[in-house]
Order: structure tokens, then sequence, then C-alpha cells
């Protein structure tokens, strides 16, 4: 089998809500929604992945806080192994950049949105920590 792919996304808290980004059309898993990130390239660290993906995605800067999960997931097409950290907006505006769109959720309204099978398994994660969402 081949080595999973090393994609890490953010979770940027602002105000008792969550930053999520649609997948663009034409992508994997178009149309679904996700937490910004992407795939880590050549020898960066998930951080400096992370920090690039979202100035390429939203146009702006964050500080990576913890990791707070680490899963693995195979699609038929391919195994992505995500590590999923808490970040701090540290300059901008978040923006979708390639034309996807983007949405500030609470706790009650993540549930109307369909991300992909990875990323479920940490929804129920982000609702049993309350914390998280109060900016603590």
């Amino acid at each position: 089998m081949d080595q999973p792919i090393a994609v890490a996304a953010g979770l940027i808290f602002k105000a008792g809500n969550l930053l999520i980004t649609r997948r663009p059309a034409g992508s994997h898993l178009a149309g679904l929604w996700e937490f910004p990130g992407g795939k880590c390239e050549g020898d960066e660290t998930l951080q400096e992945c992370l920090q690039r993906e979202i100035f390429e995605e939203l146009g702006v800067a964050v500080n990576v806080r913890n990791r707070v999960e680490t899963l693995e997931h195979a699609y038929p097409e391919k195994t992505v192994r995500l590590s999923f950290f808490r970040c701090e907006l540290a300059m901008g505006e978040p923006e979708g950049k390639e034309g996807q769109a983007i949405a500030w959720v609470n706790p009650d309204q993540l549930g109307d949105y369909s991300f992909p099978e990875a990323d479920t398994k940490l929804l129920q994660k982000l609702l049993d920590n309350e914390d998280w969402w109060a900016g603590k």
C-alpha cells in the first residue's frame, strides 16, 4: 500500500465560530466542506505546510497552536493522514482566494454542512470541546 499523504488542517476559531471552506468544483470531494489546509510539500513540517496552505487559500497569516487530532482515512483512490491543529488568526480577514466559499459556523450549525468522511471523525471532538469555541 502507498504511504499515506500527509495533510495538515487548521481549526480557526473566532468569536465562538469555526472557519470552514467548501471544496471547489473539479477538485477531489468537490462541494463538501472542510477545514482549511492541504498536502505537505517536500520536507516542510506540518506547521509550515498549514501556514503556507492557509495563506494561499485564504490570504491570512495564522499562528499554529497545538495538534488536537491525527487520523488516517483510506479513500478508494488514496489514503490521507490528517493532522488537525488549533490556529489563531494573526493577520488578515479570511477570503476564498481560490473561488471557494467560506463560512463561520457555531457548534449548532456544524451538523448542517456535509464534510468528507475523514473530517467527520473530528466533528464530535469539536462538539465535545466547548473551550475551543470560547477561545480557551
